[in-house]
């Protein structure tokens, strides 16, 4: 997401915290220190652990224990790493977003950085990477794939997860990936596709996320998707402060928003809510693996 979705999202103030959930369920892809600082701070600082844990506690209370925090430039994919080897709740993601990487962010020293930090115990997933057709424009586009590439490589290198943003380039991601050789463990984060596209990522055994735009109203698409996704290449996530769920669309999302995203799924997929809290759980240690470790 740029500076500009994250205001347009911002609306209006945190929205209450549902029902918990009858079992433990992950988000999946969520960005702690946008929700609480937004983008680059002026004054730099990161945010404070004090609301960095309330905002995990706040989850944990609702039955969602466990978060990947997701890196979008190297500053961010540090705070990431730092703040998942300090705290059991939460594994990290680290990589320069396609749009940082259309404007020319993705260079050696990024990348070299971001290779760095892949090694570390905690960071478990490459991402989010991948290609962005809405807000990078064509002159972005070779410098975009250039990146993907490289952070696949990097994922492969260390033996981690991919984590794909795809935004209107879902073609061009299967392309990449066939050619590079996708990860083992390959994550469309906030999947955006159709029926046709689930079932080809489905095929060739990658993961799909659903965020909080599975409850929208116009996302039939979505559910569609999602209705036929095989339950073990599910996950489910915020992608906070982002795409926060219907009742509360418009307005800051959060990872203890999840259970209304995994109730909509249930609803879809005809699973019953403690069930595919279970299977979500299974599949996201099988993709980013334990969390106590």
């Amino acid at each position: 997401m740029t500076r500009s979705a994250a205001r347009a999202d911002r609306r209006g103030g945190p929205p209450p915290s549902p029902e918990p959930l009858p079992a433990p369920a992950v988000d999946s892809h969520t960005h702690l220190d946008i929700v609480l600082t937004g983008f680059r701070p002026e004054d730099g600082q990161p945010p404070a652990e004090a609301d960095v844990d309330a905002e995990i506690a706040a989850a944990v209370a609702v039955g969602v224990p466990r978060l990947v925090q997701v890196g979008v430039d190297v500053a961010s994919s540090r705070w990431s790493a730092e703040l998942a080897a300090r705290h059991p709740d939460v594994l990290a993601a680290v990589a320069v977003h396609p749009n940082a990487a259309g404007a020319g962010e993705a260079d050696d020293a990024a990348l070299a950085e971001i290779d760095r930090l892949a090694a570390l115990p905690r960071v478990r997933a490459v991402g989010e990477t991948g290609l962005d057709r809405y807000r990078t424009g064509p002159e972005g586009w070779a410098a975009q794939e250039a990146s993907f590439r490289a952070h696949v490589r990097i994922a492969k290198e260390h033996g981690v997860a991919l984590v794909i943003h795809d935004r209107d380039a879902h073609e061009e991601v299967l392309r990449v990936l066939d050619d590079e050789g996708a990860p083992e463990r390959t994550v469309f984060h906030c999947f955006s596709g159709d029926a046709a596209f689930a079932r080809a990522c489905a095929a060739r055994g990658h993961v799909l996320s659903f965020a909080g735009t599975l409850t929208f109203a116009n996302a039939g698409y979505l559910r569609e998707a999602a209705a036929l996704t095989p339950l073990d290449q599910l996950l489910v996530e915020t992608d906070a402060p982002f795409l926060t769920p219907v009742p509360h669309r418009g307005r800051p999302n959060a990872s203890r928003l999840v259970p209304h995203t995994v109730r909509a799924l249930a609803e879809v997929t005809g699973v019953e809510v403690e069930e595919l809290c279970a299977a979500l759980t299974r599949n996201a240690e099988r993709v980013f693996g334990p969390w106590g470790v």
